[in-house]
């Protein structure tokens, strides 16, 4: 999962809570607001009831006093205007009949589902009533009483509630979508940073990133770069060093070669010499001439194989021939050998004559150690040998050898066998690429060559 969905997952979750937490208390502040309410109301009839106290006391002196309230005209449209809707208030000690006077209570609020009608009660509890007396200086005066209607209280914390939420959720929403936005153009530059790893792993370890606003992504590109540079070290380093073994291979398979020509060439020779002296000495022994035979036979073949040892071993051709001579001329020793060798083609594109050096004799070696792979480990009957000049920008050298003998790619690519280990080092070294993948029928070795290295 991405980072950026990932930080917003979690921003959502963040506004969920917070969402739920603002619900949790928008219901209980609406619980308080009735209370607050009723306590508003209770306070504000009994301030204008004492009011009304003081007055008659001072009108009708000759009255008692537990009698003065409440007067017939307390009952008026400006004392229902001092209750709050839902809220009903009573005088004590009342007349009989006297009934409750309430603020408004139909149509009040929004209809409440039947869940939170439920709900809320049994866990805030109900509104308890609010006492207030009219006067504090006179008990007599009697007390007023404020009492809630529960289904009003319910239908205004439910409003309340609603009212509440679709603000929070607006927030939540703007907050949650400026957020996103935020998190997205800070981590924007990841994305410079993962290019320019991939770029790494392709080889090209110089890579410039540009410069974050960020310390912490400043840090890391920093960082990536020091990498870079340190990689392109060790690559250069590691690919002098393959040269230098490369060379100093070439120069023990030469002086090999020289000692074999030196010592095994001339044995042999003596060898077949001493048989041909033999096979040619006149004796009646028919057997000694037949065994003198086959020792000159055999003689024969070890100085085929000899040669055959010595041309791998010697000096590569195309420092002498050039690379499309050298190639041709590989070609047509391995198609010399037997007609019974699979048919090789040799499949030659763009101009190869001033290919020379390192390029050429790394390109000579990948096509021989391929073609006597092909031929000595496959039942192939067709082998194709592709070498390609790519001039332009790109500028190298493609050297591709299929064949139809079947095989599985996978484990040939994993082999640590000497030839593909000794290919891959010279291909490495030369600062090119090799792959081995499947053919139509069999397998296909790559290998790509920078001519301007």
């Amino acid at each position: 999962m991405r980072l950026v969905l990932q930080l917003v997952a979690r921003l959502l979750l963040i506004v969920a809570l917070c969402l739920g937490a603002a619900t949790a208390w928008a219901i209980f502040d609406a619980h308080r607001s009735v209370d607050r309410a009723t306590s508003a109301s209770a306070q504000r009839v009994a301030k204008a009831l004492e009011g009304l106290y003081w007055q008659e006391l001072l009108l009708r002196s000759s009255r008692m006093r537990e009698h003065l309230l409440p007067v017939p005209d307390w009952r008026t449209l400006d004392m229902m205007k001092l209750i709050s809707p839902g809220i009903c208030v009573q005088f004590q000690p009342a007349t009989a009949f006297e009934t409750p006077l309430c603020g408004q209570s139909q149509g009040i609020g929004k209809t409440p589902p039947r869940w939170f009608a439920a709900v809320v009660p049994s866990f805030l509890g109900s509104h308890a009533e609010v006492v207030r007396p009219v006067s504090p200086r006179a008990a007599s005066a009697g007390t007023v009483v404020a009492t809630p209607n529960t289904e009003a209280a319910i239908s205004l914390a439910w409003e309340y509630i609603l009212n509440v939420l679709g603000v929070a959720l607006l927030m939540a929403a703007a907050i949650a979508l400026l957020a996103s936005l935020a998190i997205a153009h800070t981590l924007a530059p990841a994305r410079s940073i993962v290019s320019a790893l991939q770029r790494m792993a392709r080889g090209q370890y110089r890579t410039q990133l540009p410069r974050f606003r960020s310390m912490e992504l400043a840090m890391i590109g920093q960082a990536v770069g020091e990498l870079g540079g340190r990689l392109e070290e060790a690559t250069e380093q590691r690919a002098a060093l393959t040269r230098r073994l490369i060379e100093i291979r070439d120069d023990e398979r030469r002086a090999l070669a020289r000692e074999l020509h030196d010592e095994f060439g001339q044995n042999l020779s003596a060898i077949l010499a001493f048989a041909s002296t033999i096979e040619a000495a006149d004796t009646r022994d028919k057997t000694i001439a037949q065994d003198a035979r086959m020792i000159s036979q055999a003689t024969h073949r070890i100085m085929g194989s000899l040669r055959d040892t010595l041309k791998r071993l010697r000096h590569p051709l195309p420092e002498e021939l050039g690379l499309e001579a050298s190639l041709v001329n590989l070609v047509d020793s391995w198609r010399s050998q037997s007609a019974a060798q699979p048919v090789i083609q040799l499949d030659l594109k763009g101009d190869l004559t001033d290919v020379r050096g390192t390029a050429a004799t790394t390109a000579y070696r990948v096509a021989q150690e391929c073609l006597t792979n092909a031929l000595r480990h496959s039942a192939a009957r067709e082998i194709v040998l592709r070498i390609e000049r790519r001039s332009g920008a790109e500028d190298e050298l493609l050297i591709r050898v299929e064949d139809d003998g079947g095989g599985d790619a996978a484990r040939v690519a994993q082999s640590a066998g000497f030839g593909l280990t000794g290919i891959r080092e010279r291909v490495t070294a030369a600062g090119g690429s090799l792959s081995i993948a499947p053919a139509t029928r069999g397998l296909s070795v790559a290998a790509t060559i920078p001519l301007a290295a």
